[in-house]
């Protein structure tokens, strides 16, 4: 009874430890999440830091993001890299590359324009993107549940935006470009990496796609930002306000990995919308961005629908698994029984000798 007992508690306590741990890292994810945010806000914002510039923004970050993943990778030996061959670079990384810096221009670029509320209000598209997205790109079926739920979370975020108080179509513009952009992106890092049995970490994704985001961005930098920089002689850079900046990026692309890696993608999902709600209370209440009730309401339906997304998701998982063990079951009973076939030709052959 003792042992049973002891056994029980043990079991009891490594649960717990495994729950403490997913809570840690959805934590530290929110945190991260909610400070990059807020962080590039402050800086972007003309009536807080005032330096409007978010490609130049974007660029220092990927250039502290590529300088310290090479460190990690070629000079520390810390990190393996993956084989990379040029065709795959080329094929692959490049069109990804590509996306991901069109997409982080564009977001950085919506909070200049539009508040923290109601950007993640719109954020809530992101499912939306993604599914269509994979359909039209033949990587997701075509389902009229799906589609209908879809409509309903587009339904919650157009009574959102209808009710935004500070509502600026450029704004928009950009921040549902940025949506399609990033759908875009995750799509293509299936059908062009994982399909090819190639897993990035952060580490080894930011060595590889930082420097490629750097060279885009740097085209329209050239035409549209740096003209303008060169003539403000007044601006200096400040190494403390974008040194944490750029190391908060570096840190929640970390925080990313270590939240997927160690629970999943789903529990990423729903503990973005927490996030979200987190950072609509703080755009009202520290930020005094208006949040009106009808902002509220069609947010509310689009959390409903995307509540349901995951759940459908949820469940999918589930019965994919379920799937896959019950598979792996009759393999092995089918192995056993070839076995146990075997093992009684053998005694037969025995017997009659």
């Amino acid at each position: 009874m003792g042992k049973g007992g002891s056994g029980s508690g043990s079991l009891s306590e490594g649960v717990v430890k495994k729950i403490l741990l997913s809570y840690t890292y959805v934590a530290i994810w929110i945190f991260l999440s909610f400070t990059v945010i807020v962080y590039n806000k402050y800086i972007l914002d003309r009536k807080l830091y005032n330096w409007p510039f978010p490609i130049s923004l974007t660029m220092i970050h990927m250039s502290f993001c590529a300088a310290l993943a090479f460190l990690l990778v070629k000079v520390l030996k810390l990190v393996e890299p993956v084989t990379m061959s040029r065709d795959l670079y080329l094929s692959s990384v490049v069109p990804i590359g590509a996306l991901y810096s069109v997409s982080l221009w564009l977001s950085n670029s919506a909070y200049i324009y539009l508040s923290v509320s109601f950007i993640q209000m719109l954020k809530a598209l992101m499912p939306v993107a993604v599914y269509s997205i994979g359909v039209l790109l033949k990587k997701d079926g075509f389902k009229a549940d799906t589609m209908v739920n879809m409509l309903s979370i587009s339904l919650g975020v157009g009574v959102a935006a209808y009710g935004e108080a500070k509502f600026d179509a450029w704004g928009v513009v950009l921040q549902l470009g940025a949506v399609a952009f990033e759908a875009t992106r995750l799509v293509m890092i299936q059908i062009l990496l994982t399909s090819k049995g190639i897993q990035l970490n952060p580490i080894t994704s930011l060595y590889y796609v930082a420097p490629c985001c750097l060279a885009f961005l740097f085209v329209p930098w050239i035409f549209v930002e740096f003209p303008v920089l060169r003539e403000t002689s007044s601006f200096h850079f400040d190494f403390v306000i974008f040194g944490t900046n750029s190391l908060c990026a570096f840190a929640l692309n970390l925080a990313v990995f270590l939240l997927v890696g160690k629970t999943s993608a789903l529990t990423m999902n729903v503990a973005g919308v927490v996030k979200d709600w987190l950072l609509i209370a703080f755009s009202w209440s520290v930020i005094k961005d208006t949040v009106t009730p009808v902002n509220l309401f069609g947010y509310g339906l689009a959390f409903l629908g995307v509540a349901y997304y995951n759940h459908s998701k949820l469940q999918a998982l589930k019965a994919k698994e379920a799937q896959k063990k019950a598979t792996q079951a009759d393999e092995e009973a089918g192995r056993l029984l070839e076995q146990r076939d075997g093992d009684g030709m053998g005694e037969k052959r025995d017997s009659q000798a």
